[in-house]
């Protein structure tokens, strides 16, 4: 998420959020939080139409991770800061959780699908038998006895 965005989440200026950040920056590694190049913001500034003259940006955005607006809900400080970082762990356990379920079943299911092949590869084999018993026996051609005519 950009910098700006996440202001908006935390309701703080982007210029306190991105000073806390610089605060802290040991807090945030280059997986948890980047800055924008010039040409990705200058392509972000056509696509979402901001301004380019006053009032606009005049540096390249921040963006975060997931760990990195986990921790920047730990770096600022305010209610509303610290009730995002609780929400935020809530959202982070309950997809392990969901993670962890939708990995049981696709176990289950794996198990299930190996199973049914050996079924299905038994059941194969005792249509071949059946198949073999229901059809009437081959007729051996009669041969003549005797000197042909």
């Amino acid at each position: 998420m950009l910098d700006s965005d996440l202001a908006n989440l935390y309701r703080v200026a982007t210029k306190a959020l991105n000073l806390a950040v610089r605060r802290n920056l040991i807090r945030f590694p280059d997986d948890f939080m980047f800055q924008l190049t010039d040409e990705e913001a200058e392509s972000l500034r056509f696509q979402t139409e901001t301004s380019n003259g006053r009032g606009g940006r005049r540096y390249a955005p921040y963006v975060f991770t997931e760990q990195g607006i986990a921790m920047l809900s730990s770096v600022l400080k305010s209610d509303r800061a610290i009730q995002m970082n609780i929400l935020i762990m809530r959202a982070f356990v309950r997809i392990r959780e969901v993670l962890a379920t939708h990995k049981d079943v696709v176990r289950k299911l794996r198990d299930m699908e190996q199973i049914q092949a050996t079924h299905g590869r038994h059941i194969a084999g005792l249509w071949k038998e059946i198949d073999k018993l229901l059809r009437p026996p081959k007729r051996r051609a009669k041969y003549k006895i005797g000197f042909p005519a």
